[in-house]
């Protein structure tokens, strides 16, 4: 038998449009994927390695070159392809950068390390109706009060180039901090749908706000206040070297 040689990043990008094919369906109200196929999209991200994309791990800079380090981006992001209903690309992060506490609003998302260790904070937001916030240190301006929304840390969790992806969902792990740990590190990031400011898909940022009085037994709850994009993060462009994907 002819052996397959198709690269395992277009059988990733085949299985994702079908994975995702009626995401955006009235009938899929929840945004939920199709079951088998989003089992069949693991599996194949599951296998991927730095080689698979081209990519060669990256370097912990020596001393003589942290400070020219310093001036490049924190994150660089390799575009592959985008469609209406996903996009795939790959983040490098720099050793100790993190790219800070964001959400996906409406979508799916599937993180897989292909070289180093990232940690993955993840918080799931919380009906804040007839729950009135704690006392803040310090305290918020009057006009940052819209912006606060209460959360419970849902987990806190390590991934390596051995491990399965980290999967996202509009429900659950939506709002998430990615740091890199020990060295540099990158991860492949699948998104369904794309990122669209124009029909209310735009990513925020939030910072965790420290209490001064206690506001439930839950030792895990706490509240996030939306915050423009922090000024000592910022996301640079690198051409994509892996093969070519069409879809």
């Amino acid at each position: 038998m002819p052996r397959d040689k198709t690269p395992l990043i277009q059988k990733i990008a085949q299985q994702a449009s079908v994975t995702f094919k009626d995401f955006l369906s009235e009938e899929n109200g929840e945004h939920k994927p199709l079951p088998e196929q989003h089992e069949q999209l693991i599996s194949l991200v599951t296998a991927l390695g730095a080689a698979d994309l081209k990519l060669d791990p990256r370097k912990s800079p020596g001393p003589e070159e942290e400070g020219a380090q310093s001036q490049s981006p924190p994150v660089t992001y390799m575009h592959i392809c985008e469609t209406p209903e996903f996009s795939m690309g790959v983040f490098l992060l720099r050793p100790g950068t993190a790219i800070p506490l964001h959400d996906h609003p409406g979508m799916n998302g599937m993180i897989k390390v292909v070289y180093g260790k990232v940690s993955v904070r993840c918080f799931d937001k919380l009906d804040s109706n007839g729950v009135d916030p704690p006392v803040f240190e310090p305290p918020l301006a009057h006009s940052q009060v819209p912006s606060v929304c209460r959360s419970v840390l849902h987990c806190v969790s390590e991934y390596s180039a051995s491990s399965p992806p980290c999967l996202l969902t509009p429900q659950s792990d939506n709002l998430h901090q990615i740091e890199a740990l020990g060295g540099p590190a990158a991860f492949l990031d699948i998104l369904a749908p794309p990122y669209d400011p124009d029909n209310n898909r735009d990513c925020h940022y939030y910072s965790i706000l420290q209490s001064s009085t206690p506001s439930s037994e839950n030792s895990e709850e706490t509240w996030l206040l939306e915050i423009p994009q922090p000024e000592d993060f910022w996301c640079g462009g690198q051409a994509y070297p892996g093969p070519q994907v069409s879809v």
